[in-house]
This record gives structure tokens, C-alpha cells and sequence, in this order.
């Protein structure tokens, strides 16, 4: 995981539902059933996508939390009646109906909620605000984080940033994609997606570039600062420890398992 006076450093993919990882991440014979319990084995978290298109039921993400080991952390992409709206502010209802799906099922596994917003999607502060307000802090004495993955450019200014963090809400840290980078710092964890694993390299990534990913986490989970990403704000950094999750998404998805296992070695 990470150093005494550091976060915990979580990695993992987005899934773990995908045929052409049969025989190359997963064993060539492993019973598709048992995806998820060999997954959990190598990862440390993933983030599960198929609660952002619609509702699982509450003993699916009982039987998900049956099949990982103690330590391991599910994030969620929240449900797209959330955030593809034009008026956020009415979102009260879907969001409250998404937490009733059942996600509170996954117990202490519950990790971040990642609400992704369409690239098309422009900042309106009064609005987005009224959002943020909407977002429970906490459900029957369990924590909530949540995460905004923010994905058009005008997203990139100091007010975002600030109205993060007076809500204690984090940015998705986009890695190696076309996505506007905000690398601000704005909660009590880092949530990072990086896209940009090839499909020609064995690990996804060159070894520097891995090296470097490596390096970053580190650095979040200490409370320090990678001075070559790109915040909004100057560079500030309050030197507390951070809990760090890092998925690698997208980009050539064959690789990425292999990715997520090279990070790991690494920290």
C-alpha cells in the first residue's frame, strides 16, 4: 500500500467484464463467474461502470462484496440521470434514488463516487453548486466521498476549484487524455484516471511513464504535490496524508489490467 505517514495507494481498471482479458489477464479455463474474485486478487480496486447506465440490484453488490478479499474498494460511477440533465439542481431525486439501489451493500468496500458529467457539459456556478448541495456527505453513519469528473474545458477555473473544495469534493485527476487536466487538490483523497496505455506495449506503458504514475501516487498519498501536472490554482499543498485511487481507463483496454498490476509493484 503506502508508507506509515501517507494515504493508501488503491489501483485498479474500470470492470472486470471484458473477453479479450480471457487468457491474457485471466487464466485461459477460469469460470467467468469467477472474474471478479480472481480480479479482486490481483487489483486492489476497480471502478464499476455499470452502475453509471442503470440500477443493479442490492444482491449483486452483496455478492460482489462476498467475492473480494478484506482491504479491497469498489468506486462507482454514479447514474447518468444524475448528471446528463441540462438543469443539475433537479437531480435531487435520481441522486437519492441511487443511493437506495443498493450500493450501500458494498459496507466499509464502498469507495469514492465518481459523478462523470458528458464532454458537452458547461460550467454554470449556480447551478453546479446546487448540485454539490444534493450530494449526501453521509448515509446511516457511512461516509460518502464523491468525485466530479468534469470533462469540458471550461471547467478549468479557479471558482470550480474553490466550490470543490468548500464541498469537499474531488476533481478526477484525467491522465494522458484529450480531457481538461484540473490536478487540484481540493479533498481528503485523489482520485486519478489514466487513459493513455498502448496497445503494443506488454505493460500498457513504457516503463518511464510507469515509473512516473508510480511516482505521482506517491506523492498524493503523502500529501505532496507532482510539480508537472497541471492545476487551475498555483501549486498549494497542506502536507496531509491522502488516500489515493488510480484507475487505468480506456486508452487500448487489453492492456490496462497489466498497467494496474505494474503500478502496484511499484509502490
Amino acid at each position: 500500500m503506502a508508507e506509515k505517514d501517507s494515504g493508501s495507494i488503491r489501483i485498479g481498471v474500470g470492470g472486470w467484464t471484458f473477453e479479450p482479458w480471457r487468457g491474457i489477464f485471466y487464466p485461459e479455463k477460469l469460470p467467468q463467474k469467477r472474474e471478479l474474485e480472481y480480479a479482486a486478487r490481483q487489483l486492489t480496486t476497480i471502478e464499476i461502470n455499470g452502475t453509471y447506465y442503470g440500477s443493479q440490484k442490492p444482491e449483486s453488490f452483496r455478492k460482489w462484496y462476498d467475492e473480494t478479499p478484506e482491504g479491497f474498494v469498489f468506486s462507482l460511477k454514479a447514474s447518468r440521470y444524475s448528471t446528463n440533465r441540462r438543469v443539475l439542481a433537479e437531480a435531487g431525486e435520481s441522486i437519492e434514488r441511487f443511493f437506495k439501489s443498493g450500493v450501500l451493500e458494498l459496507k466499509e468496500k464502498l469507495g469514492p463516487v465518481n459523478w462523470q458529467f458528458m464532454p458537452t457539459k458547461k460550467f454554470d456556478a449556480d447551478d453546479f453548486e446546487a448540485f454539490l448541495k444534493l450530494l449526501p456527505k453521509q448515509i446511516g453513519g457511512r461516509k460518502i466521498r464523491h468525485v466530479v469528473e468534469a470533462r469540458h474545458e471550461s471547467f478549468r477555473n479557479a471558482e470550480f476549484v474553490a466550490m470543490l473544495r468548500e464541498y469537499g469534493v474531488a476533481a478526477v485527476i484525467a491522465g494522458d487524455s484529450e480531457f481538461p487536466q484540473i490536478a487540484d487538490i481540493t479533498a481528503d483523497f485523489v482520485y486519478a484516471r489514466i487513459m493513455g496505455t498502448q496497445v503494443d506495449e506488454p505493460l500498457g506503458y513504457p516503463d518511464k511513464a510507469l515509473d512516473l504514475w508510480a511516482k505521482r501516487a506517491k506523492l498524493w498519498a503523502a500529501g505532496k504535490l507532482p510539480k508537472d501536472l497541471a492545476p487551475v490554482e498555483p501549486v498549494k499543498t497542506d502536507g496531509k496524508a491522502r488516500d489515493v485511487f488510480l484507475y487505468v481507463i480506456s486508452g487500448a483496454k487489453v492492456r490496462n489490467p497489466a498497467a494496474a498490476q505494474a503500478l502496484i509493484e511499484r509502490i
